[in-house]
């Protein structure tokens, strides 16, 4: 049976390129979460009023790749100590964030993020309870594969 899993950190296109490439992972979608508007555009989140995060939703077979492993992608491929703040309105559409779905999942991100406290600087990574994802528009989905195929034709 296949999963999904749902990952903020930053802006999504290279999240969404960087799971995509994973070995189990079923398709991926850039998208919003976490904010109180319904349907936000790319706008609405831009402008910080609608309170959404910039995600991706990973669709993976957890027998050939493990929730844990995409957890390790998710590490790799930020800055979790960053400061992206829920109190930083100008940046919370780029919160590093792991919406949970299940008690599993919230126990597997837990146990990371306390591992990785050792760095110099606090993961500033929040977990959140999985909530309404809105698909991204088509402009933003598979942007950085769409972006090169259009510069692979021009070399």
């Amino acid at each position: 049976m296949n999963e999904k899993a749902i990952f903020g950190a930053g802006c999504f296109w290279s999240v969404e390129e960087s799971f995509r490439e994973m070995k189990g992972v079923l398709s991926t979608q850039a998208g919003y979460a976490g904010g109180t508007l319904e349907s936000p555009s790319y706008e609405d989140v831009c402008s910080g009023t609608s309170g959404h995060i910039e995600v991706v939703e990973v669709s993976f077979d957890p027998e050939i790749v493990s929730y844990q492993e995409l957890l390790e992608k998710f590490f790799a491929i930020h800055d979790p100590t960053g400061d992206h703040r829920w109190d930083n309105v100008a940046k919370r559409q780029y919160q590093s964030v792991i919406f949970v779905s299940s008690q599993e999942q919230s126990k597997a991100a837990q146990s990371k993020i306390e591992k990785l406290q050792t760095f110099s600087r606090p993961v500033s990574t929040i977990i959140l309870p999985s909530t309404i994802f809105y698909p991204a528009e088509e402009r933003h989905q598979h942007y950085t594969q769409k972006r090169k195929q259009l510069y692979e034709g021009r070399i």
